[in-house]
Parts: C-alpha cells; sequence; structure tokens
C-alpha cells in the first residue's frame, strides 16, 4: 500500500458548529479512505508509478497507462484534494457574523502578509472580500459534484476556478492555493441542499496560515 490515509490534524468535533463531527468522520474515515484504498488498486499492476508523489501522478496524467488512468485521475485526486482540504482548515472561529468577518480579514491579510502574498491577492481580486465572494460563486455554480479553488498560473498569478468531481488543476497546469469541497456528502447532514450557507460558513474554518504558506511554496 503506498498511499496511506492521513489521520487529520485536528479533533474530528474542531469544526463545530460549521461542520458537524459525524460529517466529518463519515467524510474523512468513509470517503477519503475509499479513494485512498482505489488508488492503490488501481495502480498494483504498475509498480513503476507506485512510488510516485501525488503531484506528479496528477500533474502527468497523459503518460500514465490508458487503462488506469481515470481511476488515478478519480482516486488520485480524491486523496490530494482531500488531503489538501483537512490541511487548509482549523478550529473554528466563534463570535457574531460582525466578529467573525473581521476575524476572517484580521487572519488572513496578517497570513498573507508574512507570506509575500497580500499584494497577489489584491493585484487578482481587489480585496479579500471579492475573493472570498468568487470562491463562492464558483462552488455555487459547479454544476453537481466537484471543488472551488484559488489556483496560481506560471506567472503568479492568482485566480478563482472550479472542477467537477475529484479532478484537480495541477492536471491543468495550475498550483492549488485553496480548495472548498461542494460534493453533498460534504455538507448535507447539517446543511441539506442549502450549499450557500455551506460556503459561507466554511470561512469560518479556514486555516489562513496554511493557505499562505501553500503560496509561499509554490511561489517560491
Amino acid at each position: 500500500m503506498t498511499y496511506e490515509l492521513p489521520p487529520l490534524p485536528y479533533a474530528y468535533n474542531a469544526l463545530e458548529p460549521w461542520i458537524d463531527e459525524l460529517t466529518m468522520t463519515i467524510h474523512h474515515d468513509k470517503h477519503h479512505a475509499a479513494y485512498v484504498a482505489n488508488l492503490n488498486k488501481a495502480l498494483e499492476n504498475t509498480p513503476e508509478w507506485q512510488n510516485k508523489p501525488l503531484e506528479e501522478l496528477l500533474s502527468n496524467l497523459d503518460k500514465l497507462p490508458e487503462s488506469i488512468r481515470t481511476a488515478v485521475r478519480n482516486n488520485g485526486g480524491g486523496v490530494y484534494n482531500h488531503n489538501m482540504f483537512w490541511e487548509i482548515m482549523g478550529p473554528a472561529l466563534q463570535g457574531s457574523e460582525e466578529e467573525l468577518t473581521e476575524k476572517i480579514s484580521k487572519l488572513a491579510q496578517n497570513a498573507f502578509n508574512m507570506a509575500g502574498a497580500w499584494v497577489a491577492v489584491v493585484s487578482a481580486f481587489g480585496s479579500l472580500k471579492s475573493m472570498i465572494e468568487q470562491v463562492n460563486n464558483a462552488g455555487m455554480t459547479r454544476f453537481g459534484s466537484g471543488w472551488a479553488w484559488v489556483v496560481m498560473d506560471k506567472d503568479g498569478k492568482l485566480s478563482v476556478m472550479s472542477t467537477a468531481n475529484q479532478d484537480n488543476p495541477l492536471s491543468e497546469g495550475l498550483k492549488p492555493i485553496l480548495t472548498v469541497d461542494v460534493w453533498e456528502h460534504a455538507y448535507y447532514l447539517r446543511y441539506q441542499n442549502r450549499r450557500a450557507d455551506y460556503l459561507k460558513a466554511w470561512w469560518n474554518v479556514v486555516n489562513w496560515e496554511a493557505v499562505a504558506a501553500r503560496y509561499k511554496m509554490f511561489k517560491g
């Protein structure tokens, strides 16, 4: 088994009240675990690809044997996307809506400043508020299951995009900085069909230092 399910970097209930413990337990222990198992199964007869980093697999799908390409795209993407999703979240913010808005703004700006990313955010989006609105819109307009992203291109410019299913921006030559899961299993137990409410709430669990660290890693 080349790939393993990483433990959550926080308790299953750490994101409450915005994301509930049962959702996190099922999402991590069942959905994410299934992607890991299925990726290992897809690669079991191609040892030359088994020890490759996920980034290399997803960036070179066209070089994979055709017989496993779709399985690696779906399950490798599922593993990478979820690994990143857990990484860029953290213990939930608490407070009134006004207090939460202020906390998010302060935490994000401080983290981006430390990583040298704030100028890039303002240049690309005009403001943090605009970036959040664009991500939420990408999540809302993604038909069916998928993800909304902030990505970096080869020139270091940031933009927002969405992908279907478990597709990943790495496969399009882009570097993923931030992502939010808009598959129904990510939110349905608490929010049912209210994806907009989930997206609004999700920003209260973003670990901005982790997001900024990804920017710095790719920029560097």
